[in-house]
């Protein structure tokens, strides 16, 4: 997708403000670190580094997987070790949508989590060669989550995109937010496929929607002020992509494998945090260059979609014509 260049702004990065709000909590980013990775002694390296990425940026943190915590006392020291580095930041655990509440609480517990992120993933269990087989009542799991948490739940995707049809499911469900996490990113179909001594299915390695094609579905059903708060994830590599991803609809932006690639090696987490500072200016620097003072003006800003996302949308029957004129439209 592409922006259209006005040529005046009207706008100082000074009075910009970047800064970000969902189900009752404050971000000053737009953008946090999404889930990873954890339960190995390497991981809780690389979960220690992140955190003290997190700490120092004043970024959000979602936990990789902790189901295997559930079970073994010495996984839980790797993600413990989030919190233990970030006392006061916000830390988001993350546990598979066949857990029930007992486990969520646990979750929670561990992390002494904000939120807690519940992942679906059918594709990539259909590949794993140990994967789950039975995908029934992960909705009524989440449904007992939502009503029996005290902290708020993110439904995520793990990188094969949302349908409005999906989406509905969830706000029927009252789940806090919703982050579509689309085809561009991690493959993890091609991760398993990787990991299978046979019989690969590599035809499911381009499964899904892409992250546009997802944030177009996800905003043709999520119009009230009541509906969950969106997130997008999936192949965002830099701050142009984040502001995207905001002006397409997310409220709050997340990074996998561009935070894991900046503190890959323990002498990188200098550089992490200078490339991270950089990410949250340039942010600033993107919004004041289409006009934008806060978030939510994004939203108003002219983009052109891609052939490939107008084909996609007229096939689905959603209506994107207002998405090249909308500065227009705002100011009638």
């Amino acid at each position: 997708m592409r922006f259209v260049h006005h040529a005046f702004p009207e706008r100082e990065i000074t009075t910009v403000d970047s800064s970000t709000h969902l189900f009752g909590l404050s971000f000053s980013s737009p953008f946090f670190i999404n889930a990873i990775t954890g339960g190995s002694p390497l991981t809780t390296a690389i979960n220690q580094r992140l955190a003290i990425l997190a700490r120092e940026l004043d970024l959000a943190m979602a936990t990789g997987s902790v189901s295997l915590a559930m079970k073994d006392q010495a996984a839980a020291e790797t993600f413990a070790i989030i919190r233990k580095e970030n006392p006061n930041g916000l830390v988001f655990a993350n546990l598979g949508a066949h857990h029930g509440l007992e486990n969520a609480k646990r979750a929670v517990d561990l992390l002494q989590a904000n939120a807690l992120q519940i992942h679906v993933n059918v594709p990539q269990e259909i590949i794993m060669p140990e994967g789950e087989r039975a995908f029934t009542g992960w909705l009524k799991n989440i449904e007992k989550i939502v009503e029996g948490l005290e902290v708020p739940v993110i439904v995520k995707e793990v990188g094969f995109g949302m349908s409005r049809e999906t989406v509905k499911q969830l706000c029927a469900l009252g789940v806090a937010s919703i982050d579509i996490s689309g085809r561009g990113g991690t493959n993890f179909a091609r991760i398993e496929n990787a990991r299978r001594k046979g019989g690969t299915y590599h035809f499911l390695e381009n499964w899904g929607q892409t992250t546009v094609e997802s944030l177009v579905e996800a905003k043709a059903c999520l119009a009230s002020e009541k509906s969950p708060k969106l997130i997008a994830s999936g192949g965002v590599h830099h701050a142009l992509d984040i502001v995207k991803c905001l002006a397409l609809g997310a409220d709050l932006v997340g990074l996998s494998g561009q935070m894991l690639h900046w503190v890959r090696q323990p002498e990188s987490l200098d550089g992490a945090i200078q490339a991270v500072g950089d990410m949250k200016r340039q942010v600033r620097s993107l919004m004041c260059l289409l006009g934008a003072e806060k978030i939510t003006d994004l939203r108003r800003t002219d983009v052109v979609l891609p052939a490939s996302v107008q084909n996609w949308a007229r096939a689905r029957e959603l209506d994107i014509s207002a998405y090249a004129c909308r500065s227009q439209r705002s100011q009638t």
